[in-house]
């Protein structure tokens, strides 16, 4: 846990494999995203709870949204969401977020936010969504909001380590054919049968463990 302090401005590049290809009539090309927003783009956040594991190993918290017709609709994602006129800033957005979608009480489990990631602009939604990174002394008591989580999902760091085996994925999306490669869930508690992480929240892991694994 230790490794994560201080976090660098930016962290080290994840395997390109990661970022989805939208294969068209013209040619392949790169869905637009990653940390240039666009300027229209709505402000929003999500909270990386990372806690000691039962053998002291790092974990991170995310979720399984339910699927409710919605544009990530039964994704993998970091608890989180849009940025309400009260909230004092991101970190209060991520936070209350947290509490909202997994009951995240950050007195009880000794949390304290150590920085933010750079932004990424999620196109198909219209988000420009801040990771804010917090640490945990121990592991949260979570209970999942069930209009909007369906599973809470505690996952080894490791599980996002360079070198881990990715899996393939392809989808229709309006008459074009959009590929990826995802960090697979299979093993972990509470997660779906082909369940796996991938588009932003994949990007972002990638980075995390292309940065833990630089600072051993």
């Amino acid at each position: 846990m230790a490794r994560l302090e201080p976090l660098p401005e930016r962290l080290p590049d994840e395997p390109i494999s990661l970022m989805p290809v939208l294969h068209e009539p013209g040619g392949p090309r790169p869905v637009p995203g990653g940390d240039a927003p666009h300027p229209g783009a709505r402000p929003a956040a999500v909270l990386l709870v990372l806690h000691p594991g039962p053998t002291g190993e790092a974990h991170i918290v995310l979720t399984e949204r339910t699927r409710r017709g919605g544009h990530h609709s039964g994704e993998v994602s970091f608890p989180g969401g849009s940025a309400e006129p009260d909230d004092a800033d991101l970190e209060a957005t991520a936070l209350r977020e947290a509490a909202e979608e997994v009951g995240l009480d950050p007195a009880e489990c000794g949390l304290r936010i150590v920085g933010r990631l750079p932004t990424q602009w999620i196109p198909v939604s219209g988000y420009a969504v801040v990771p804010i990174v917090a640490l945990a002394e121990v592991c949260p008591a979570m209970r999942a909001q069930p209009s909007e989580v369906a599973a809470i999902l505690d996952v080894p760091l490791r599980v996002f380590l360079p070198g881990v085996p990715l899996v393939h994925r392809e989808r229709a999306v309006r008459g074009s054919r959009l590929t990826y490669d995802a960090f697979p869930m299979d093993g972990v508690a509470g997660a779906s049968a082909g369940l796996v992480v991938w588009g932003m929240t994949a990007r972002v892991l990638g980075g995390l463990g292309a940065w833990l694994s630089r600072h051993p």
